[in-house]
């Protein structure tokens, strides 16, 4: 009789014999219908690559932007008449199924989860990334779909506690608190000790308050900038409200927050810092030293373990459904995280 183990190994030996994996490809920017799912090569890992299959991967907002190679400046990174990655998706959670023969950081079988960054490819069964990737061991107390949104947590966690270095008693008010990255910012701005005003449509309201909001505007009847009451930190986690509209909004020496790259916001970001008190800060995450962000996630880490903060889940697809999810997440209604299961 064989031992579990014995036949998990027998398992992945088998996976480390197919050939060919199913994966969504797109090959022209455009439409939700330019991804399609095809048959293609399975990776095979480097000397310090690991081979992960995929267990759960995000369809995040950014990713219906890519597929449309927009904002038009990105596709300097992206192709600029084609996608340089036919693959999509960078959020992920699976398991190590081989290693190169220099890796010494993780091993077979271990569960891991992460963010492929600008190496995408997770729209697929199988991934190989470099093992100094931002990638760590799951938690065992979640699950694979719920460890995935990694990069939420990482962007929420990156603008409130590096930049605006958030302070207890202070008063914060998150626009889109219901998003991916809201619902996380709402958790972690109560972690440290905040006053947190959330604002989100109606149907939200109930959600928002159960992860920690101390106030709660429903902005289909309130606007935050006409209530007379001022924030030490502004959050416009969803990019719809201005820093003009926001600035009487603010204390003295506030800060405003944009999670949303655009040319006014860089131009109010670098006039600000020399020339006003009140800040305004945008910030690449995703661009940040590679030390600095898995420094940032073993903090996540530790929240997850402990079960302070949660990773909200809206929907679930799976792989052959991923127009219908990138379609989901075009319509702006999605609460938290669209997340495709796979394995």
């Amino acid at each position: 009789m064989k031992s579990n183990k014995d036949l998990m190994i027998q398992i992945m030996d088998k996976e480390l014999g197919k050939v060919e994996m199913k994966a969504i490809i797109y090959t022209t920017y455009g439409e939700p219908k330019v991804l399609e799912l095809k048959n293609v090569k399975t990776p095979q890992p480097k000397d310090n690559e690991v081979l992960i299959k995929i267990s759960s991967v995000v369809v995040a907002t950014e990713d219906p932007l890519q597929r449309k190679g927009k904002p038009y400046f990105a596709r300097l990174f992206l192709g600029l008449n084609k996608p340089k990655k036919s693959i999509l998706g960078t959020e992920f959670s699976g398991e190590v199924i081989s290693t190169g023969n220099n890796v010494t950081l993780f091993k077979k079988g271990d569960n891991i989860f992460g963010s492929a960054g600008s190496h995408f490819g997770c729209y697929a069964e199988y991934v190989c990334l470099p093992q100094d990737s931002l990638i760590d061991f799951k938690p065992k107390n979640i699950t694979h779909e719920e460890a995935a949104p990694i990069c939420s947590a990482l962007t929420a966690y990156n603008f409130l506690k590096t930049q605006a270095k958030i302070q207890e008693g202070q008063k914060i008010l998150i626009n889109g608190a219901s998003g991916s990255v809201g619902s996380i910012a709402v958790q972690l701005a109560k972690l440290y000790g905040a006053e947190v005003t959330a604002v989100c449509s109606t149907k939200n309201l109930a959600l928002v308050k159960s992860l920690g909001a101390d106030i709660v505007i429903d902005y289909t009847i309130n606007d935050f900038t006409k209530n007379n009451r001022q924030y030490d930190i502004i959050f416009d986690v969803s990019g719809k409200r201005s820093f003009k509209e926001c600035k009487n909004s603010l204390t003295s020496n506030g800060i405003y927050l944009n999670t949303v790259i655009s040319f006014s916001v860089l131009f109010q970001t670098m006039y600000t810092k020399i020339l006003s008190q009140r800040k305004v800060i945008f910030s690449a995450t995703g661009l940040q030293n590679i030390r600095k962000r898995k420094a940032n996630m073993k903090e996540i880490i530790a929240f997850l373990e402990e079960g302070k903060i949660k990773t909200i889940i809206d929907k679930r697809y799976r792989l052959e459904d991923i127009i219908d999810a990138h379609k989901y997440v075009e319509s702006g209604v999605k609460i938290g995280n669209i997340v495709i299961n796979i394995a």
